[in-house]
């Protein structure tokens, strides 16, 4: 070997590795602002495995979840690492590259040594019960994304990678071209594409949420190359042309319309209505933009808390509304009777296998995929790139940096079979929507877990109740509880029926009640009308931040305490907020 470490953008001789390597190391001690945590370091190029291939790293992908690994939040990657018996207390990111191959495993048949590649992130166990057996192996407890839940990713000058992971380059595009599309088109493909009956076909109507960004600039050409239509939806008219020269047949502004958000209460007849207005309208600027009056046969979402009703409502009977993500918050309401009996279905989605990852690249050698790149930098500039992604001021589009490659637009050696338009968005255009959490932040399970430390400090229930149960019966008035309530300057009475809290009548419940009759009307109905049945209850014993999260959970304001069973009292948040202020 003629040399231990090579400068960056000084390519060895292919198939020479040498044993140290230039890397933009994240360390816990510096967790924070990605241009404070990403520093320059020199570390070991590490050892593969009989199923692994080394690769030199021409140029790397930037995405949001290496935000969150340099920012240490929701997850501590290398604390999660250590815990699993890996030693390194460094994270090298990076789910996204370009390069070449350098050595391989044993093991390893799909490329060779010098062959140009680009890899996808999705890793896995090659000897997990479930992979073995033929299962997807995104089902299996093993996957991880490569570049954030393993270490050693394409920020560094080599990278180290299972051999399914590796693509064939398009001869086309340049380094840094190639550097930016899988993660984000591999993850629309599978949502697309990865459902039996429900994929995507030809002559199918596609609705694409954020048309203009990563996700959706893939989402709009794959349904293109099927053959169906794709209406996009963007934050402003600005994008149109974007959009369009993807293969959109046209686009909506969703900020002329204001219905969005989580729905309406049920019994919230003029509040439900207005939803109800807001919803049809936004389903008749889809048929505006068709030409006809048909509804999307699949919705690409990943907004989520705000789209998610608007998506099952305006989707086609026996149709798909398809999510990766929650970029707007992750609490969707569902109408569910638009699901059961228009059968519709909300499928889940996340990432893609090998299989899919190659049939998405297959479009990206045609020439049929534009990686949509927005922006590249230098390899001085990565912490700044990932700065941008976390001040939300980075350009739409995909985005990437150099690393082995020693300058802007090498790398290219052929022409696409077909040749596209690549479209540009104006200058000076901006994000209007929050980032998306990592791909791959662990979720709850049944399996043990560390114990959770709570900020508690012991207060119960029964120290801030109000004792004893101001109540009418099911068959008084609704004049006589409005009577109550002023009287005793309340906001709810309980309902009781033989000893026992059957209901609770609301001023919420009689304004609702209230809709659509007269004053003389609502008087007279009774509080069995009105009520909403049930009532949800707490013990005297329970501890106050256990109450609030039971309120909160179900989105109300009051609990009625019990003490053995039986109904002794009321604890409101209005109770809570006094304590809080003091």
């Amino acid at each position: 070997m003629s040399k231990q470490l090579y400068e960056v953008g000084e390519q060895p001789p292919v198939g020479e590795v040498p044993e140290k390597m230039h890397a933009w190391l994240v360390r816990a001690d510096r967790f924070g602002k990605p241009t404070e945590a990403f520093q320059k370091e020199v570390v070991a190029t590490p050892s593969i495995a009989d199923d692994e291939v080394l690769v030199y790293v021409m140029a790397a992908g930037i995405n949001y979840n290496n935000v969150w690994a340099a920012m240490g939040i929701p997850v501590n990657v290398i604390a999660a690492r250590n815990k699993n018996g890996e030693p390194e207390d460094f994270h090298i990111g990076g789910s996204d590259a370009s390069g070449i191959v350098y050595k391989i495993g044993k093991d390893v048949t799909n490329v060779k040594v010098g062959d140009e590649v680009v890899m996808h992130c999705g890793t896995f166990d090659r000897n997990c019960a479930w992979v073995k057996k033929g299962g997807d192996p995104m089902y299996s407890p093993s996957f991880k994304i490569w570049g954030y839940e393993t270490n050693y990713g394409s920020f560094a000058q080599f990278t180290r990678v299972q051999g399914h992971q590796c693509m064939p380059k398009p001869k086309h595009m340049n380094w840094e071209e190639s550097a930016a599309y899988a993660l984000v088109a591999a993850t629309a493909w599978r949502m697309l594409h990865g459902w039996e009956s429900s994929s995507v076909k030809k002559g199918d109507v596609a609705l694409i949420w954020g048309g203009a960004g990563g996700l959706g600039s893939m989402a709009i050409q794959i349904a293109k190359a099927v053959g169906a239509t794709s209406v996009a939806v963007v934050s402003g008219e600005d994008k149109y042309d974007y959009c369009m020269k993807l293969g959109a047949k046209g686009c909506i502004n969703r900020n002329e319309f204001d219905h969005w958000g989580m729905l309406p209460h049920w019994k919230d007849n003029a509040g439900y209505a207005k939803w109800l207005k807001g919803v049809r309208g936004f389903g008749a600027k889809i048929w505006e933009v068709l030409g006809e009056k048909r509804a999307p046969n699949i919705i690409f979402e990943h907004p989520g808390e705000t789209t998610i009703p608007s998506s099952i409502f305006v989707c086609e009977t026996g149709g798909m509304v398809v999510v990766c993500a929650g970029t707007t918050g992750y609490n969707a309401t569902v109408d569910l009777r638009y699901l059961w009996m228009r059968q519709k279905r909300l499928q889940g989605s996340h990432f893609a296998n090998t299989v899919q990852c190659n049939e998405m690249n297959q479009l990206a050698l045609s020439g049929q995929l534009d990686p949509c790149m927005s922006r590249a930098f230098t390899y001085e500039e990565l912490p700044v790139a990932h700065q941008l992604m976390a001040d939300n001021k980075h350009p739409h589009g995909n985005m990437s940096v150099l690393i082995g490659a020693p300058g802007f637009g090498l790398g290219a050696s052929g022409k696409p079979a077909v040749t596209t338009v690549h479209p540009t968005l104006p200058k000076g255009d901006v994000h209007t929507t929050p980032h998306p959490y990592p791909m791959s932040e662990p979720l709850p399970s049944i399996e043990p877990a560390e114990a959770l430390t709570i900020a508690d400090d012991g207060t119960k229930v029964r120290d801030l109740m109000h004792r004893g149960i101001i109540s009418c019966t099911p068959d008084d008035t609704v004049g006589a509880v409005a009577k109550i309530m002023v009287d005793k300057e309340i906001h709810a009475v309980v309902v009781m029926e033989q000893g026992k809290a059957t209901g609770v009548v609301s001023q919420t419940d009689m304004v609702l009640a209230r809709q659509g009759r007269t004053p003389d009307q609502a008087r007279s109905m009774k509080a069995s009308e009105v009520m909403t049945p049930g009532c949800a209850t707490c013990d005297a014993d329970m501890l106050l931040s256990d109450a609030v999260s039971l309120m909160t959970g179900r989105r109300m304001h009051r609990l009625v305490v019990t003490e053995k069973d039986q109904p002794v009292g009321v604890i409101s948040m209005t109770d809570v907020v006094r304590k809080i202020i003091g």
